[in-house]
């Protein structure tokens, strides 16, 4: 199979459209990262996608949907989300509702849920208006590597395996949607994002977090101990302890390895002489590099070291996350 990148133009979105109807897989652009896309209604279609990818089964995926459609159809709305479509839809924000089994029981891996999400990016609004059915879409790359935020990372996984990218450009956001468990009275972040616990508080008055338990069946795609993870060896030191990664650096260079840090921009100016990749300085800049930098240094270095970025809260909270189970450590080792 030839798998083709094009523009969202208009032969693109027929060509689009044709291969949805048909139960094909679609690579498409969104504001956060790309994702894998198939219609959510059909079960073989969906199936494909696990497939794909080599994703666990009991890890449920987002239905997207462009900002007209009737997510009515689709969930049990409970009037309080309504405040929160308005104040972040279209955004990087996926809802969780109560299904009413409009699509395939293979999207929700069994759970009484829906997690809906109306992407900003105008490429997916093109591809969600010319297909016009829900879309069924982890990130568009392989189970537990990094996720792609160019066309040209989704090629890297899926040549030949898939017959189109729709390539909307780079994913300014960088990192997934937030996840919010809008099933109770008080919603709950089950994966931090860009839309943060403090701003979806100022418009519904509370917000929790929830955290996994031990052996406890996934209710939102990221829960997965170890994601997002590059495929070279890596290291993994706290801000505090720069000095035991430098020390770390130097056996993999006088072993004849080509090490590299992967570090915020503060920690980068302290290292020079040292190969490194600057995550950026604010929190929407290293939620913007972070998985292009881990691209980068999966490809550059034999061993990866982290040194973990310092700020905490908000945009932070996302990326942390995401930054923690790329090098396989969870919130509790990480002292926080």
């Amino acid at each position: 199979m030839k798998t083709l990148v094009l523009p969202p133009d208009e032969r693109a979105l027929a060509y689009a459209k044709e291969l949805i109807e048909a139960g094909e897989v679609v690579a498409f652009h969104t504001e956060t990262v790309y994702g894998l896309g198939a219609d959510a209604r059909n079960d073989e279609a969906v199936r494909k996608i696990f497939a794909l990818k080599g994703r666990p089964t009991d890890n449920p995926l987002i239905s997207h949907v462009h900002s007209d459609y009737d997510i009515s159809d689709l969930a049990e709305v409970p009037p309080y989300t309504g405040a929160l479509r308005r104040a972040f839809l279209p955004g990087p924000l996926t809802m969780v509702y109560p299904s009413k089994g409009k699509v395939s029981p293979f999207v929700s891996c069994g759970l009484p849920t829906i997690s809906v999400r109306v992407p900003s990016s105008p490429a997916a609004q093109a591809f969600l208006r010319a297909v016009n059915v829900p879309v069924a879409a982890p990130s568009a790359n392989r189970s537990k590597h990094v996720s792609p935020v160019t066309a040209q990372h989704v090629l890297d996984d899926f040549d030949g395996d898939i017959p189109l990218i729709i390539d909307g450009g780079p994913s300014r956001g960088g990192i997934e949607s937030t996840v919010l468990d809008c099933t109770g009275a008080v919603p709950q972040i089950l994966r931090a994002g860009l839309v943060t616990r403090e701003m979806i508080a100022s418009v519904v008055g509370d917000c929790g977090v929830y955290h996994m338990r031990a052996g406890e069946k996934p209710k939102s795609p990221g829960m997965a101990y170890k994601h997002y993870a590059p495929g070279c060896r890596t290291a993994y030191f706290s801000a505090d302890a720069l000095s035991d990664a430098k020390r770390c650096y130097e056996r993999e260079r006088g072993a004849g390895g080509t090490p590299c840090f992967l570090a915020e921009h503060a920690v980068c100016e302290s290292l020079a002489g040292y190969a490194a990749l600057d995550l950026g300085a604010s929190p929407e800049e290293m939620a913007s590099n972070l998985y292009a930098r881990l691209r980068e240094g999966e490809r550059k270095a034999s061993l990866l070291i982290a040194v973990e970025p310092r700020a905490r809260g908000g945009v932070m909270d996302g990326v942390r996350n995401r930054f923690l189970r790329a090098f396989g450590q969870s919130e509790e080792e990480s002292g926080s």
